[in-house]
């Protein structure tokens, strides 16, 4: 693709830290971790920050650490990457799908009591494309039922609700390091909380259940090998120190399309300022108008790859994938059905210049 849909941000300082960590005789669980995890806990704001391979690992250590299992039910959005609603069903729980806001594009709080069951375990709060979801309505309709609650702040690391950063908020909360995110460590994920417990028993799961006792091969638990290597960390911590700069530079970004966009009548921009929180800008995402349907979306979005501009579909409902069709429905979801199918992530990366997002937004106008 001449303009693709997402490029790492990689500087010349941050190969180096990489190719300083393979001079070293320490590739994994060695002192890039604790200090990537300890920089990641200060910038998040909270106690513990555990690094895992990836943010489905971190997602699923947290249903596991909980103790989310067979007979409960966790509800979540459906307008969401896939990954949310595996990580219940590896613990063999249930997965119960809501509707979202329009205005955010994140669960409504206002469906979410007529889900709940004697069989509810906790909710997975997403924050859909960096927007923070209505945290306080969330969490108090989570302690009036005793429910838990999973921030999926994967693509939102930055973003604040009302002057506190995402992630902070839950029982526990987690944070992915793909190429195509805010910071990147080729691969990766974080789990953060502020339960000590529950940190230890991540850090235990995440390296096959090995106790801490130091005693050689010794597991007091069936864990999994969801480790980050050293590289992968030294890559992390170099991120960590650019981040305000890469998160003003989304954002920046953000206003050149929206201002690129203004004359554009066929779509519908996202929002690009909350009065009372903060978007940390992961991707561009617009909509068509509904008089468009998912042929016409995808149309657009053909024609303009071949023509190498990268477009994106975000996101195919979870209930209407194959894999989860098997779910009985609850409620319906309109909205979720609805954007889906006429929603188009333009091409969004921190290096893009003024002139590639003015050659995207020429090529979509005729279209829309």
């Amino acid at each position: 693709m001449r303009i693709p849909l997402s490029a790492p941000d990689i500087t010349e300082e941050e190969i180096r830290a990489v190719a300083d960590v393979l001079r070293t005789p320490s590739l994994s669980l060695g002192p890039k971790l604790k200090e990537f995890e300890e920089t990641l806990a200060r910038y998040i704001g909270v106690s513990h920050a555990v690094a895992v391979s990836s943010g489905t690992a971190a997602l699923h250590l947290c249903v596991r650490a909980l103790g989310i299992s067979d007979g409960h039910e966790v509800i979540m959005p459906s307008f969401t990457f896939i990954a949310v609603a595996n990580a219940v069903r590896y613990e063999r729980a249930t997965p119960v799908f809501v509707d979202i806001e329009e205005r955010t594009f994140n669960l409504d709080p206002d469906l979410i009591e007529a889900a709940i069951t004697p069989r509810t375990r906790a909710i997975i709060v997403v924050h859909t494309f960096g927007v923070p979801a209505d945290l306080d309505r969330i969490i108090q309709i989570a302690r009036k039922h005793r429910l838990l609650v999973i921030e999926d702040a994967c693509e939102a690391i930055g973003a604040e609700y009302r002057g506190s950063k995402v992630g902070t908020f839950g029982d526990v909360a987690v944070f992915a390091f793909f190429p195509n995110k805010q910071i990147t460590t080729g691969e990766g994920g974080a789990v953060v909380t502020n339960d000590a417990e529950i940190a230890d028993k991540i850090r235990k799961l995440r390296n096959q259940g090995k106790d801490d006792s130091g005693a050689w091969l010794q597991h007091s638990d069936v864990g999994y090998n969801y480790r980050l290597s050293e590289i992968s960390c030294a890559l992390g911590i170099e991120q960590l120190k650019r981040i305000d700069s890469i998160l003003e530079r989304r954002a920046s970004v953000a206003r050149e399309y929206y201002q690129h966009l203004s004359g554009i009548t066929g779509l519908t921009r996202p929002t690009l300022a909350f009065s009372d929180r903060k978007v940390s800008w992961f991707v561009y995402v617009v909509w068509l108008n509904p008089n468009f349907g998912q042929l016409e979306r995808d149309s657009i979005v053909t024609e303009m790859q071949a023509h190498g501009i990268g477009l994106g579909r975000y996101f195919g409902p979870i209930h209407l994938q194959p894999a989860y069709r098997y779910l009985p429905f609850r409620t319906p979801l309109p909205l979720t059905e609805s954007v889906a199918q006429r929603s188009i992530a333009l091409p969004f990366f921190n290096r893009i210049s003024v002139e590639q997002i003015r050659e995207v937004c020429s090529a979509l106008s005729p279209r829309t």
